[in-house]
């Protein structure tokens, strides 16, 4: 039975939220602090790297990753620990294998001023406002993931970065100080339990939309007629 003595972190939110700066700065604050060795795993610069790009949306001027193929080159790495995954979608982890989510949260004026600067288009940078609004990105992390693994941090400036990176290498110190046998790799019963279920919530969610486009297709034939 594999086992990882280093906890895996998601930093997660919406672009412009500061997800690379943070993960950047807590591997090196863990190394000075405690002299352990985080890797940070940008996900967007994996996917373009290992060519798991399978599409483009032009409109929205970005790209679409093969989630399957991310995954299993991410396996490996996260069963061994020690991973910070910075990425602006975070559900489809696997609950066995992630150990704490961190929901950055950025106020709507400073995304907004943040994604100018990127030269985001129009419909890209209200996307991504109607996102943060409406906080998609958290409640997909507390759908996901149990509630006790999930904080929302603010990141609206540096002193906020500084003391979030303060509060996460604490916690992962005191994840150490917790787990100095390492924790499984496994799926325990109850995450079984939960991840099936999650499964067929999902397939449930795809019939049903299959059947509404069904029926769509049958109306228009009928208008047709």
């Amino acid at each position: 039975m594999s086992r990882r003595y280093l906890p895996n972190i998601i930093i997660t939110g919406t672009p412009g939220c500061g997800k690379s700066s943070h993960s950047q700065n807590l591997v090196s604050h863990i190394k000075e602090s405690i002299g352990k060795d985080l890797k940070h795993f940008n996900i967007s610069d994996i996917a373009k790297d290992q060519k798991f790009i399978e599409s483009y949306d032009a409109k929205l001027d970005t790209s679409i990753v093969d989630e399957d193929k991310l995954l299993d080159y991410l396996e490996v790495a996260l069963e061994k620990g020690g991973i910070i995954i910075d990425w602006h979608c975070c559900e489809i982890f696997p609950e066995r294998l992630i150990d704490l989510v961190v929901v950055l949260k950025v106020d709507n004026s400073i995304l907004y001023d943040r994604l100018k600067k990127r030269n985001y288009n129009d419909l890209k940078l209200q996307e991504n406002l109607d996102c943060e609004i409406m906080e998609i990105i958290l409640n997909e992390a507390r759908d996901s993931y149990i509630p006790e693994i999930v904080i929302e941090l603010n990141s609206n400036d540096i002193d906020e970065l500084e003391n979030n990176v303060e509060r996460i290498a604490l916690w992962i110190e005191n994840w150490l100080n917790d787990h100095k046998n390492g924790v499984t790799n496994e799926l325990q019963p109850a995450e079984s339990e939960s991840e099936l279920e999650r499964e067929g919530e999902e397939e449930e969610e795809e019939r049903e939309q299959d059947e509404e486009e069904s029926n769509e297709e049958m109306e228009h034939l009928e208008d047709l007629e």
